[in-house]
């Protein structure tokens, strides 16, 4: 079949129940501009898609990037201290996926929170870090 370049595809974007024993992490963090604090938060939930927890941070004066790290961070944490073993974490912020799992090649000192939140990863647990659309992530806003 031949396809047009002008054929366009329909994604779904939403949010999407984890698998049986999984607990989902939707995070996320913001800076609004000039004289605004950030923020962070997010929210775990169980296959059934029920809510677990929940965390909100000010943060203070950072750009949006160290708010998004702060938010992936302070959830790990949070569902490490909740007895978490296999976790399936969502964010927007592919940026920061990609350091994560080290898919980018970045020059510079690597940040703190991401050696941090690597280290939670290292921990003794199942953790898939997954991107997802900012739409799809609007539960952790």
């Amino acid at each position: 079949m031949h396809k047009s370049p002008h054929q366009k595809e329909t994604i779904y974007i939403g949010w999407v129940r984890p698998q049986i024993g999984w607990v989902k992490l939707n995070c996320n963090g913001a800076w609004k501009g000039s004289g605004t604090l950030a923020r962070c938060g997010g929210l775990l939930r169980d296959s059934d898609g029920r809510w677990i927890k929940g965390y909100f941070k000010k943060i203070g004066m950072c750009d949006a990037f160290h708010a998004e790290m702060w938010g992936m961070y302070l959830g790990l944490d949070l569902a490490w201290r909740e007895n978490t073993t296999h976790l399936i974490v969502e964010s927007d912020s592919k940026v920061l996926i990609d350091m994560i799992t080290e898919n980018c090649n970045f020059g510079g000192t690597t940040p703190t929170l991401v050696k941090r939140i690597r280290q939670l990863l290292s921990l003794s647990w199942t953790v898939k870090i997954t991107h997802t659309w900012r739409e799809g992530n609007k539960s952790a806003d």
